[in-house]
């Protein structure tokens, strides 16, 4: 078994060479998300109508049942007795909320969040997306219900990423890229609002072995142990502690997801050769060397991302938005304290937010609009950012805990936020128009900082390059397989492990 790491002046292999293009470091894990996410919003919507339905049939009592028999699961000590909606909410959404952890991990470390003037207009765009649809809420809603004002800060990230993969050329390349940074940090300010202000009480002592557990997560990277069943079995232990400790179980996916590591053992571009007369552990040695070319947190998304947006968040939706719908409810729950103002916080205060907050930073020089993009595409991405879905549901549950008519009413005003938003928000993305040349578009990349024509900003917003030209680049293979190792089998197995985020 032998080893040829790419030296100063020699040439790598034609496949590497492909690997290497720098881009590649932001565009195979981005656009292998947008495709994903574009199927991921129609199992959501899939699993959404499926239990519309059944709420609204003769099985609707069947499935309520259902949905609440409870299920025991005893290790040692601990015995735990859950309804399956709750299984769903604090297990499965454990997983989701890993995922998420792992692809805000990976934008903090290699992706647009590391570098501030990359991350400037999305990150200030959802603090204002957060910020203002919570203040909406507060001026609306009743004093006894208050508590639900993190309900209208959330975006479905599937449902949004969807409608704009869907519009295709209709909008310009790189307001999907805007909108997926937003949103991943818009899941990072709903993770601290969930562990702040939705931990009603706490286990010391349980929260106590949390943090013991998390200290032997970080103590056995340190130790450099890889095999993945421990750190399952401390990760299910810490899930366990977490839940017991009274701070929301899925907050432990979210920790366990920050702390994977976000770059390769091996981050150089490393030509791994097989030879026939090489033994069965050495080919093993062969297949990890090549394996560790790519990151931990690439490897887990790549793996665990398809089963959480296909499976994990479908069944949410099936779980979570089961609700009777008649015209006289939908107007109680659309009407009611409560319902108008999520309604409002949704519709109005997420494309207010965004839509302010982006002119901020783009008048204070913060920032700059994404090329080829226009103020009614920012307004446009706004309205889709009112598509609240999974995580306001999510929340929906935690803040009215005990009050089954406030919390129909609340979903029932997500559900009919999230369609206007969807259909409001296509419309004036189809109707906005992009710069006639970019370098003339006041505030926009291309432009001086007082809106005159001059070179292009080739630091601003998302680099030098179009989404369009990244997808020409792209081939198929890398997209279907979320990477570039290629077998060779003229007489030996040429992996070629690449330079991966």
């Amino acid at each position: 078994m032998t080893h040829h790491p790419t030296r100063p002046g020699e040439s790598p292999p034609a496949e590497a060479a492909k690997a290497e293009v720098p881009i590649d470091r932001v565009r195979q894990p981005l656009q292998r998300i947008i495709h994903l996410e574009n199927l991921s919003g129609l199992a959501l919507i899939a699993g959404a109508v499926t239990a519309l339905v059944l709420a609204n049939s003769a099985f609707a009592e069947s499935v309520d049942h259902f949905w609440h028999y409870h299920l025991e699961l005893r290790v040692g000590p601990i015995h735990l007795d859950e309804s399956l909606v709750h299984w769903v909410n604090d297990g499965l959404m454990t997983i989701f909320f890993f995922v998420a952890g792992l692809e805000i991990k990976r934008e903090l470390v290699v992706g647009d969040l590391r570098e501030p003037r990359k991350a400037a207009l999305p990150a200030v765009a959802a603090l204002g997306g957060m910020v203002v649809p919570a203040l909406v809420f507060l001026a609306i809603a009743g004093p006894e219900t208050r508590n639900g004002w993190g309900v209208p800060m959330a975006t479905d990230i599937a449902f949004a990423v969807g409608i704009l993969t869907l519009l295709g050329n209709r909008v310009p390349p790189r307001l999907k890229v805007f909108l997926l940074t937003l949103a991943i940090v818009d899941d990072l300010g709903a993770i601290v609002v969930i562990a702040v202000f939705y931990t009603t009480s706490l286990n010391t002592i349980a929260l106590a072995v949390a943090g013991l557990l998390l200290a032997a997560i970080v103590g056995l990277r340190v130790l450099g142990v890889w095999w993945m069943p421990v750190y399952v079995l401390v990760g299910v232990a810490l899930w366990l502690a977490v839940f017991e400790s009274g701070v929301h179980a899925t907050l432990a996916g979210v920790v366990c997801g920050l702390l994977a590591p976000a770059k390769p053992r091996r981050p150089q571009p490393t030509e791994v050769v097989a030879a026939p007369h090489h033994t069965i552990d050495e080919l093993k040695a062969i297949v990890f060397d090549t394996r560790e070319t790519k990151s931990v947190v690439d490897r887990l998304i790549h793996g665990l991302h398809p089963f959480t947006a296909l499976l994990i968040v479908p069944v949410f939706a099936l779980a979570n938005t089961g609700v009777g719908i008649s015209g006289e409810a939908l107007w109680a729950g659309v009407t009611s304290p409560t319902g108008l103002a999520i309604l409002l916080g949704l519709l109005v205060g997420k494309p207010l937010g965004i839509a302010a907050a982006t002119w901020i930073a783009v008048r204070t020089n913060l920032a700059v609009l994404p090329a080829g993009t226009g103020w009614g595409h920012i307004v446009g991405v706004g309205l889709l950012g009112g598509i609240g879905f999974t995580v306001s549901l999510f929340i929906t549950d935690l803040a009215f805990t005990g009050n089954q008519a406030v919390i129909d009413n609340g979903k029932i005003s997500i559900l009919v936020a999230s369609v206007l938003a969807s259909a409001v928000g296509s419309v004036v993305l189809i109707k906005s128009k992009a710069p006639a040349v970019v370098g003339e578009h006041p505030g926009s990349e291309g432009s001086g900082p007082d809106g005159t024509e001059g070179e292009p900003d080739r630091a601003a917003a998302f680099g030098p390059i179009t989404y369009d030209e990244l997808s020409a680049t792209a081939p198929e293979s890398l997209l279907a397989t979320g990477g570039t190792d290629r077998a060779k089998t003229n007489g030996a197995a040429d992996l070629t492990g690449s330079r991966e985020p």
